[in-house]
């Protein structure tokens, strides 16, 4: 793993890069999972009172286990940054997909990109079902006062929760339902965290990628006005506190996914499915 990104970063060549911030605690995968939370729409558990969104956990969706303790830090994260998976736009909107997806990404990162675990906090997959990523994000976001250190965008990961949405967005838009659970977990998020509904962000503000495709990225400010709906904010959303400090040679580039499935072939094959 590197602290530096090269000038110009694709999308899944992405590590994890950044130091802890503040205090932090070794979990235990074992621990993590004795620590899983998982509550359904329309349940009490937000820390004020609030309905919680559904969220599978990792054993929910057959995760293996982290191949070493994950890094829980004593801090809130500063912002959410949202993603899209450049992987096919499926039709299949099943919960069976969503949960082959979630092991699909998992063996990706762990076994080809060299990651202890899932390199983002949360999934949603294109049925609109909510996953918990990395092992523990879903118990520190019940805690509301500590997250798990992830590998989902360099010089972030100690201080943004990343949300993965299945799909490739560069020239579609999500479905509805799925952009409705998006808002719906950002929304959860902030309220946990004390995140301002502003700080919402796309990977590409902060790495030189497509990420989350031209599509999604320019629905950011209905997702912001979405989730204050939800906050019960009437003032308009001010516009973002816009990222300083990039890389240097950091630039966008629209060209750098257009559309490729990264997954290699065969780890979404039905025959794989626990």
């Amino acid at each position: 793993m590197t602290s530096t990104p090269p000038a110009r970063l694709s999308r899944r060549n992405l590590v994890s890069a950044a130091l802890a911030l503040g205090a932090f605690t070794v979990l235990p995968s074992a621990t993590a999972s004795a620590a899983r939370v998982s509550s359904g729409r329309g349940a009490l558990g937000g820390r004020d009172g609030s309905t919680v969104p559904q969220i599978t956990d990792c054993a929910g969706w057959g995760a293996r286990e982290a191949s070493e303790p994950v890094v829980v830090l004593g801090s809130r994260p500063e912002r959410i940054i949202v993603h899209h998976t450049a992987t096919a736009n499926v039709t299949d909107y099943s919960r069976e997909r969503a949960h082959r997806l979630a092991r699909a990404v998992q063996t990706y990162h762990m076994d080809m990109q060299g990651w202890i675990d899932t390199g983002q906090h949360f999934t949603i997959s294109r049925g609109a079902f909510t996953m918990e990523g990395r092992h523990g994000s879903l118990a520190a976001l019940t805690s509301g006062n500590r997250m798990v250190r992830a590998a989902h965008c360099v010089g972030q990961n100690s201080a943004a929760i990343g949300i993965e949405n299945e799909g490739t967005y560069t020239a579609q838009e999500p479905p509805a339902a799925q952009f409705s659970a998006l808002a719906d977990l950002c929304a959860h998020v902030c309220r946990q965290y004390d995140v301002p509904t502003s700080e919402i962000y796309g990977h590409r503000d902060f790495n030189s990628t497509a990420c989350p495709g031209d599509k999604l990225y320019s629905m950011l400010p209905k997702l912001r006005d979405a989730v204050g709906r939800r906050l019960g904010e009437t003032q308009p959303v001010p516009l973002p506190r816009w990222p300083v400090g990039l890389p240097p040679g950091w630039a966008p580039d629209p060209a750098a996914l257009a559309g490729r499935e990264y997954l290699p072939e065969g780890l979404l094959d039905p025959l794989r499915a626990r």
